[in-house]
């Protein structure tokens, strides 16, 4: 360092094609960040050459995201029906109804010890002490409420995971091996996308458009279906901006709000 900007230009031009553009724009912001850590003027502010060759990797290669579907709240109830009686079955449950009503990240879920839980009398309270948006660690709380139905009350499952696994410290979702036995440790976040994408093809839905992220996703948009304000969904999700929860409800009206409706076909 410092890089020069024709470097960096290089650099975007060989990974074009190969890495997406919106992974592209994370790694000019690393290194600009890289060169202000290290005393350096940003080689990327208002360089047009930089500028203009990320210009034309947009172009060509596309900027669109890639988006997997949203687990909606009927997608959950078909996954739950389907669900062993058995401990995984009682693991399964809770950590898909606490990731859709919290609006958790994968990475959030796995990281709740049994000290990050509060049980009020309304309902339950997790404490989420360091997220993706949060690197600082100042840490918040999410309220999950009773819920309406005992098969689908978020707090009634995690009580009975806890209480069936024998869980009173430490991680709270945990590996269940074949002979029904709980391994120590957390699961990993890709273990959550492999529990979401196992039980919605149970359900009869190709499990490929599905990922970890889509019980998160998949709060919000049934939120939205449902009318729910923007400040509401935000409360949970802790989402900073209504750029990314506008996201979610754009979808959500897509069909709702639609002129054909109105044709008469």
């Amino acid at each position: 360092m410092p890089a020069a900007p024709e470097t960096i230009a290089l650099y975007l031009a060989a990974q074009a094609g190969r890495i997406k553009a919106g992974t592209l724009a994370h790694h000019l912001a690393a290194i600009a960040k890289a060169h202000k850590s290290a005393g350096h003027p940003s080689p990327i502010r208002d360089n047009q050459l930089i500028c203009e060759t990320f210009k034309g990797i947009k172009r060509v290669h596309g900027s669109a995201q890639t988006q997997k579907a949203p687990v909606l709240t009927a997608h959950l109830k078909s996954m739950l029906d389907l669900l062993p009686n058995s401990l995984g079955g009682l693991r399964d449950r809770a950590l898909l109804l606490v990731g859709f009503a919290g609006a958790f990240r994968r990475s959030e879920m796995v990281a709740f010890n049994v000290c990050d839980l509060e049980f009020p009398t309304e309902g339950l309270l997790l404490n989420i002490r360091k997220s993706k948006t949060d690197q600082e660690g100042e840490g918040r709380k999410v309220a999950i409420p009773f819920g309406q139905h005992p098969e689908t009350c978020a707090v009634g499952a995690l009580r009975a995971w806890l209480v069936a696994a024998a869980i009173v410290d430490g991680p709270i979702f945990h590996q269940v091996d074949r002979h029904k036995r709980v391994i120590p440790g957390a699961l990993s976040g890709q273990s959550v996308a492999l529990v979401v994408k196992k039980h919605i093809g149970r359900a009869g839905m190709d499990a490929k458009l599905f990922s970890g992220h889509s019980l998160r996703a998949g709060f919000v948009t049934s939120a939205a279906m449902a009318d729910v304000p923007e400040r509401r969904i935000m409360r949970t999700t802790g989402h900073k901006s209504c750029e990314m929860v506008q996201k979610y409800i754009r979808r959500a009206d897509c069909f709702r709000d639609n002129a054909a409706l109105a044709l008469g076909l």
